[in-house]
């Protein structure tokens, strides 16, 4: 498949945002948070993961309500792609040195904030920039690419902490700054070549016109039965996909200790995770279009179910490997298929208010299974049992999602839409 220079446009950002994901939300900070001496468990990182997640979720639906005016889209995705990148390299301005872990936080919930509001604007391009038909396909190309280009900044992070040592802060701060200007410099050719092609005429008195129109569709939503159910199974399924991604290196190194997990391996596993999802990202968009993007989904909630079974029992390096390679195989596809399965059942000129709800969805979701792990962890002393609580989210997630059409009964879900 040939792809035009604004899905090419739109894949770079995939490449760039990820790095983010890989190095800030999974791998850095969490090592960094621990190095602090007044931080009694690297655990407590999901009360914070879920304090930026509710932010995100009350600004999600307003700001994408806003943003389906003509050319305010792009607006929107500028400014908040540019408070996740300054905030990213702000990390590295806090020492452990300096007992200022609060200070810390303060940057990443602001570096979670832009991520997460650049991606509202981000995800709702893809009616811009393709067609139903590809949808899937770019889709799928988005998140492979985004794995497999993260490696690079993540690599040169570690060759950086190596060389300047594991146990020092100054090669993770460096790994921010590197973090940071991969994010903004892959940004650049969307800013430069995606355009708004699908939107709401501009009217007076936008801010309130927007609430207005907020506040109808979601009295309404329920008439949507494909969007409204949707909705509710990816509440569920994707809080149990970022929890997974957010809770992993604090939960493996509670389970296995700091001794037997070294920094090094630890990092290395999370490196493996990103090269197995590159090709099985891929690998989901093609089987996508011959077994239905909803039956590719249901795969993935099965197999993230499998590895939450496999993570209460892993006693070894080796175990903690074979889960990263089961929790790779499905996150890009669980992840990309979501967002083209849903981009295709929306009216496209309200893309933004609906991937604002999409949004909110997935960030409130994303306060439950941090919070479950931490709760958990901290009544129990016992973090193994944290990771028995995400598996009922895949399961309702996946009870709902069986009553959604396949991909052939999209199209009249968009009709009655519109």
């Amino acid at each position: 498949m040939k792809l035009s220079k604004e899905e090419i446009s739109w894949i770079l950002v995939d490449c760039g945002n990820s790095a983010y994901s890989m190095a800030v939300t999974t791998a850095l900070l969490p090592i960094v948070f621990g190095m602090f001496d007044n931080v009694q468990s690297s655990m407590d990182l999901g009360y914070f993961n879920s304090m930026a997640s509710i932010l995100i979720a009350i600004l999600s639906p307003i700001l994408g309500t806003i943003a389906d005016y003509k050319d305010k889209k792009k607006r929107f995705f500028v400014f908040f792609t540019l408070l996740g990148v300054f905030a990213t390299a702000a990390l590295a301005l806090v020492s452990p040195s300096s007992g200022q872990w609060q200070l810390l936080i303060f940057f990443f919930i602001l570096s979670a904030i832009g991520f997460s509001g650049a991606n509202i604007f981000y995800d709702a391009f893809i009616v811009d920039v393709t067609s139903n038909e590809r949808m899937d396909k770019v889709s799928s190309m988005g998140f492979a690419f985004g794995y497999i280009a993260s490696v690079i900044p993540f690599g040169i992070s570690l060759g950086l902490i190596f060389l300047m040592g594991m146990d020092e802060a100054i090669g993770y701060q460096i790994g921010f700054i590197v973090t940071a200007l991969w994010w903004g410099l892959f940004t650049i050719p969307m800013i430069r070549d995606a355009k708004q092609r699908y939107y709401i005429e501009p009217e007076p008195k936008p801010v309130i016109n927007s609430f207005k129109r907020l506040a109808n569709t979601f009295k309404h939503i329920r008439s949507h039965k494909t969007v409204f159910v949707f909705l509710a199974a990816y509440f569920f399924y994707i809080d149990g996909v970022d929890t997974i991604i957010k809770m992993v290196v604090p939960y493996a190194t509670e389970i296995l200790g700091k001794d037997s997990l070294d920094t090094v391996t630890l990092l290395g596993i999370l490196l493996i995770i990103q090269i197995i999802a590159f090709p099985c990202a891929l690998i989901y968009g093609n089987l996508a279009k011959r077994f239905s993007t909803r039956t590719m989904i249901m795969v993935a909630i099965v197999t993230y179910i499998t590895a939450c079974i496999a993570a209460f029992f892993i006693t070894s390096i080796g175990h903690v490997f074979i889960l990263g390679a089961m929790i790779g195989s499905a996150q890009g596809g669980i992840q990309a298929l979501s967002r083209s399965y849903y981009a295709k059942i929306v009216p496209k000129e309200k893309s933004n208010e609906f991937f604002g709800f999409y949004n909110i969805f997935g960030k409130f979701s994303a306060i439950v299974g941090p919070t479950i792990m931490a709760v958990t962890t901290t009544l129990t002393g016992n973090a193994r049992l944290s990771i028995l609580g995400i598996i009922p989210l895949f399961v309702i997630g996946f009870i709902i999602f069986i009553a959604l059409p396949g991909d052939q009964g999209q199209s009249s879900e968009v009709m009655e839409c519109i």
